[in-house]
């Protein structure tokens, strides 16, 4: 019950934020706990635990699982089709480890082609500008933490050494896996992306597909 209370406490505060779009679970009107029965208890990490999300609740496509691979990426390459709305983590031997994710809505997806520049483990954020645009009551800092719009790990992607504003990153809103809803990043379950983060060097390339391409 403690951990419940606290889990809730720091999701509920949460606000709309660039790559990140509060949207509530299908539910009957007068359920007022949005991730009510979505969490299962809290994996240990630093500085804050991840909360451990019940997957039964979720399409089994988008469990992380090992599955063949036959594209012409090379192991070590992360590929993001955002049709199917999954990751997969190349490996040797026409293998690939596969995340279910969520992507931007429409008009807010990117593809291309693309390099982790740097990573963040529990990162901070701040809106970028077109965020602030659309939403000018956004706040234009988050510490981090379980409320925080890019969760337990973030990837940051660069393209000819600068940054491009596109992350994949955790997401406090499971139920948004499958789904086209944030404002143009990746996300991830942040177990997952927690995963993904230890497997995934600095300068490993990002290859985010539509429509089966990636070029733009």
């Amino acid at each position: 019950m403690i951990f419940r209370r606290l889990l809730l406490g720091a999701l509920l505060s949460a606000s709309l934020a660039a790559c990140q779009t509060v949207q509530a679970p299908p539910q009957p009107v007068a359920e007022v706990d949005p991730y009510a029965g979505w969490y299962i208890g809290m994996a240990p990490d630093k500085p804050f635990d991840v909360p451990l999300v019940d997957r039964s609740k979720m399409d089994a496509k988008y469990a992380r699982q090992t599955v063949e691979y036959k594209g012409s990426e090379k192991p070590g390459s992360i590929v993001v089709d955002i049709d199917e709305r999954v990751l997969y983590l190349v490996q040797p031997d026409s293998k690939a480890i596969r995340y279910g994710v969520g992507v931007g809505k429409q008009g807010f997806s990117w593809k291309g082609v693309a390099s982790v520049g740097r990573k963040g483990v529990w990162p901070s954020w701040s809106p970028t500008k077109t965020m602030v645009g659309i939403k000018p009551d956004l706040p234009r800092f988050r510490e981090a933490g379980l409320d925080n719009p890019l969760g337990a790990r973030a990837l940051y992607l660069y393209q000819d050494g600068r940054d491009i504003l596109f992350r994949i990153h955790g997401t406090n809103e499971p139920w948004s896996i499958g789904e086209q809803l944030s404002s143009g990043c990746v996300r991830m379950l942040n177990e997952d992306v927690v995963d993904l983060y230890e497997r995934v060097p600095v300068g490993s390339t990002v290859y985010v597909k539509r429509n089966g391409r990636y070029r733009v």
